[in-house]
């Protein structure tokens, strides 16, 4: 909304990881948690409490007879429904938004990322959108995260007018796919739109 006071351009990168907390690499969290001082025992006890996890799917019909498959080693990810799961997730992606933090506003809430753009210039935010996006690839690619494509979305914000969406970008090309701009997106369970109305 300040931007558009300002008669700035903005838009927002809506990003979904897939699997957010299944592909957390356990070797990549660990060294992290050493970053942020969580290093001996405290590390080793988070690593014996990542590793040596079996997980099985346990189905049960209408006649009380449950199916069980076999055990399988959990060789990533941190346990969901727990309370330590999502702090330990949040520790892993708490660096993305440094490589984008000069240009852009980065937020992050659990496996939601949302990365507000703003300038003056229409081909510098255009270049610049682009710029955190392949960035942020680079960095969910580095920590072996993966992107939804599918249900990543742009959203340009803008006034009422028509004109002010005439020169901006259509879509952003990633290797061999595109992410188009779109005029609403779910967000924290709402529903955002172009002209936030």
């Amino acid at each position: 909304m300040k931007a558009l006071d300002n008669k700035e351009w903005a838009g927002g990168l809506f990003c979904d990881l897939s699997k957010a907390f299944d592909y957390v690499n356990h070797d990549i969290l660990l060294e992290k948690l050493k970053f942020y001082s969580i290093s001996g025992n405290a590390n080793k006890l988070l690593n014996s409490y990542l590793t040596n996890r079996y997980q099985r799917v346990k189905i049960k019909d209408n006649h009380t007879i449950h199916y069980c498959s076999e055990w399988d080693n959990v060789r990533q990810g941190v346990p969901q429904g727990s309370v330590l799961g999502p702090l330990l997730f949040l520790l892993y992606i708490n660096d993305l938004p440094e490589p984008i933090n000069d240009i852009s506003s980065p937020v992050l809430f659990a496996d939601y990322t949302n990365i507000i753009c703003t300038h003056q210039d229409i081909k510098v935010f255009n270049d610049e959108i682009e710029m955190v996006f392949q960035k942020i690839n680079k960095w969910l690619q580095a920590n072996l995260l993966i992107l939804n494509f599918n249900k990543t979305k742009i959203v340009h914000f803008s006034t009422k007018h028509p004109e002010t969406t005439q020169t901006i970008q259509t879509y952003i090309k990633y290797e061999d796919t595109y992410i188009e701009n779109t005029n609403n997106t779910s967000f924290l369970g709402l529903i955002v739109d172009s002209t936030l109305s």
